[in-house]
């Protein structure tokens, strides 16, 4: 007989599946996540107002207002929203607005075992007008002393080992809020701020930047910098412009006498700049289309005066410095009209360049690389040809250059202004020609002005019946005065200004000279002046 036996189940007292423990680990990990995210809420306005009182704490000449932020528990990352900086001397427009800071743990360099901060800028908005920039420039608190440094730190504890702005705009006003110069759509990245990789290269960072300029124009900047170089920070970039619109810096440069129209500029080159090396050296620099005028008058003389001395002071303190290296390899302006506008009551006039093309080479502040060599062709009053060529030394102990000057056929009736201002009369007809070498070293000038006055027609009698008696009267003098001094065989009247003499001003600039040579001796000495009538 066969028994049957009944099996008792056995109890399993394996651990629970995988699946389950995955089930329970997942669930604790998302009721702390919950727990963390709705924690990070109630801190938040807490965390708001105590960031937004360090920050006026520590912030020198400045204010701030911080309308929101959040702190995500869960990665330690932290938002600002709508941080806004205000000068307190100048409250508006707000210097910066940020619509959005996020700061958080850079976690790439953990690895390192380096616990650094990474930064991301969306779409901040600097401004600053020339009463802020004064009130800045003249303000006797560092810009160390002004607390930026802290601040950065108010917002998170981490140094910033990586920045990224995307999207700025950076806007600067001068005296005219209708013409603001403004960078757009400007990227910023810098990576290894903190030296994490390569600390003993001398350039471990790298930084890219890239902008719209003036609305049209493009500008980029590639380099390396050494972020935390002592006494300074250390960089070396290669620079690059495309198509900028030149004639928005009118209001900046109206305040050096000068009134710019149109114009567009490209230029490339590179920089270093550091502790132990200073390096500008600009490839090429061309502008296409300028109109440049130098505008002088009685009330800005005296300005005018001092200005040129400031310049030539600082021209002549980076001349030949050892630490100190600027070049320029070639600078272009393409069918510019550069001209001189005198603005004295009774002496008006403008005398000017037209279709000038300007190549200037090899500009250096160092002797060592040899002279600088100048070619110009142009059209004097727009009707002369005219061609000058020189060459420009490094200023060590005073200006050293040669020039030649010649134009050809230029219309007098063009010129008629100019007579009118330093001779008292006007012509109907009659061409200027002028031949003209100058030389100046070792604080002594020479040289000579050579003018030719042709066929050169001062009385019209239907031209000048309007006039008084006394006036026509004078003219027919002028003319008749004329007609005496040309030379028989080639109708024309030529007059010779000699210029010599020692250089009085040690600090006079080169360019000073050379304004003050044309307005001497070209204006009083070469133009016919019947001013003793």
């Amino acid at each position: 007989m066969i028994e049957h036996t009944e099996q008792v189940p056995r109890i399993d007292r394996r651990k629970p599946p995988v699946s389950r423990r995955l089930i329970w680990f997942l669930g604790t990990a998302a009721v702390v996540a919950l727990v963390l995210f709705t924690a990070s809420f109630f801190i938040d306005e807490r965390l708001r107002r105590i960031t937004e009182n360090n920050l006026n704490r520590d912030l020198k000449g400045y204010s701030a207002t911080l309308p929101g932020l959040h702190i995500r528990l869960l990665d330690l990352t932290l938002t600002l929203s709508g941080l806004t900086i205000r000068q307190q001397a100048h409250p508006d427009p707000a210097i910066a607005h940020f619509p959005s800071i996020k700061a958080s743990i850079h976690w790439r360099e953990i690895i390192f075992g380096k616990i650094f901060a990474e930064f991301t800028l969306d779409d901040p908005k600097l401004h600053i007008n020339l009463q802020q920039l004064q009130n800045e420039a003249t303000s006797t608190v560092s810009l160390k002393e002004r607390g930026w440094q802290q601040a950065v730190e108010d917002i998170y504890p981490l140094k910033i080992n990586s920045l990224k702005i995307n999207n700025a705009s950076v806007t600067y006003i001068d005296q005219d809020p209708k013409r603001p110069l403004v960078l757009s759509h400007l990227n910023f990245q810098a990576s290894n701020i903190r030296n994490v990789h390569l600390p003993d290269k001398v350039y471990p960072s790298t930084f890219h930047i890239e902008t719209a300029i003036f609305g049209n124009g493009r500008g980029s900047i590639d380099g390396k910098a050494n972020f935390l170089g002592e006494p300074i920070p250390g960089i070396k970039a290669s620079i690059k412009l495309e198509k900028v619109p030149v004639d928005y810096f009118k209001p900046v440069i109206a305040r050096a006498n000068l009134s710019i129209t149109g114009g567009v500029l490209d230029a490339f080159g590179d920089v270093e700049y550091a502790p132990k090396v200073k390096i500008a050296h600009l490839e090429e620099l061309t502008i296409h289309g300028m109109k440049l005028d130098y505008i002088h008058s009685k009330n800005t003389a005296a300005a005018e005066l001092k200005r040129a001395g400031s310049v030539g002071k600082r021209v002549k303190k980076l001349g030949n410095k050892p630490d100190v290296l600027i070049t320029l390899d070639q600078l272009n302006l393409v069918e510019c009209n550069l001209g001189i506008v005198n603005n004295t009551a009774g002496k008006k006039y403008r005398i000017f360049l037209a279709d000038t093309d300007f190549r200037l080479s090899n500009l250096s502040n160092q002797l060592s690389r040899g002279p600088a060599k100048m070619l110009l062709h142009g059209t004097f009053m727009g009707s002369g040809a005219t061609n000058v060529t020189g060459e420009f030394r490094p200023e060590s102990k005073g200006p050293d250059l040669n020039l030649h000057i010649k134009i050809d056929t230029t219309q007098l009736v063009l010129m008629n202004d100019l007579l009118r201002a330093y001779g008292d009369f006007d012509v109907s007809g009659g061409s200027f020609n002028l031949v003209s070498e100058l030389r100046i070293k070792d604080d002594a000038i020479s040289g000579y002005f050579k003018p030719f006055f042709k066929d050169m027609n001062v009385y019209d009698r239907r031209k000048d019946k309007d006039k008084s008696f006394s006036r026509q009267a004078y003219e027919m003098m002028v003319g008749g005065a004329a007609k005496i001094l040309e030379n028989r065989s080639r109708q024309q009247v030529a007059t010779k200004a000699t210029i010599s003499g020692s250089l009085k001003d040690p600090e006079t600039s080169t360019w000073q000279i050379i304004g003050q040579i044309l307005k001497n001796a070209f204006i009083s000495s070469i133009l016919p002046n019947f001013e003793k009538k």
